[in-house]
């Protein structure tokens, strides 16, 4: 996503570059290159005590400029009934998209169960790591992942909601460290998300599947997002509050922290049996 002119806000989705016009851009300019570049140096969530036993981790990334304790939003509803499911053995939190290193360095903490400073390969093997994220939040997911796997530590589950790629982030490749992935998208919009992730290493990595959404012919309400989210990116907010999409995300996330390992890839191709439409039959619509 980018801001050409000052006067047009563009989003870059293959093959060409679609454009609107914007006579607020010049305002926003500042605010979205430093989200959509790097961290943002403001008061950090504050994290709770890392347990003394290996535990679950889920992260969700919020999309856009939506706060991390901003409950309209999905992402955030999602964690919170994680966490009174799940309320000992799994750390679930939710981050502005913008801080991921702060994500990043309390997923190390968490796995440093001796507390020495350094994760040794017994401590990285039991990491079971869950992320996921909406827009540049769902990014952010793959970003994180890939950060992880340059320290050879595991990722359960990444899952993507209407991904929006960051400048110089690649959202389309999942790396090797990833067991499964699932991509949920819609085609229309001024938004255009990824329609379709792939693995980096097939042998390592398995895509669940990249599932489409038509709000065109089954719209979804969203009164409670501010009018611009409402209007201006009609498709891709109703994608982030649709509840059926979002039941997905959270059965997927069930599936990996049940009990029950030698179930849970069974249970996880179950929870996507009512998912979109699958993007092999969605192109040749």
């Amino acid at each position: 996503m980018s801001l050409a002119a000052g006067l047009f806000l563009c989003y870059d989705h293959d093959p060409v570059m679609r454009c609107i016009p914007c006579p607020a851009c010049v305002l926003a300019f500042v605010a979205i290159t430093v989200l959509a570049l790097g961290e943002d140096p403001t008061t950090p969530i504050v994290p709770s005590a890392p347990s003394s036993t290996p535990s679950a981790i889920v992260i969700g990334f919020v999309g856009g400029f939506v706060k991390h304790d901003d409950r309209v939003h999905s992402t955030i509803q999602v964690t919170e009934r994680l966490r009174q499911r799940f309320p000992a053995g799994v750390y679930v939190q939710a981050f502005e998209n913008h801080r991921r290193e702060e994500a990043y360095r309390e997923i190390l903490r968490r796995l440093d169960l001796d507390h020495d400073g350094t994760l040794s390969a017994e401590e990285k093997r039991a990491a079971r790591i869950i992320l996921f994220g909406h827009s540049w939040g769902a990014s952010e997911t793959v970003t994180l992942a890939r950060k992880l796997e340059k320290d050879g530590i595991p990722v359960l589950l990444t899952i993507q909601v209407d991904s929006i790629a960051k400048i110089g982030q690649n959202d389309a490749v999942i790396p090797g460290n990833v067991g499964q992935a699932v991509n949920f998208y819609q085609p229309d919009g001024i938004l255009h998300s990824r329609h379709e992730i792939r693995a980096a290493d097939p042998a390592h990595t398995e895509i669940v599947g990249n599932f489409e959404f038509d709000y065109r012919a089954h719209p979804i309400k969203c009164d409670r997002y501010p009018w611009f989210d409402r209007f201006i990116v009609k498709s891709h907010t109703e994608i982030e509050c649709d509840p059926k999409v979002w039941n997905q995300v959270e059965s997927l996330i069930d599936s990996k922290l049940s009990p029950k390992a030698g179930q849970r890839d069974d249970q996880l191709k179950e929870s996507c049996a009512e998912c979109g439409i699958p993007r092999s039959v969605a192109s040749e619509k």
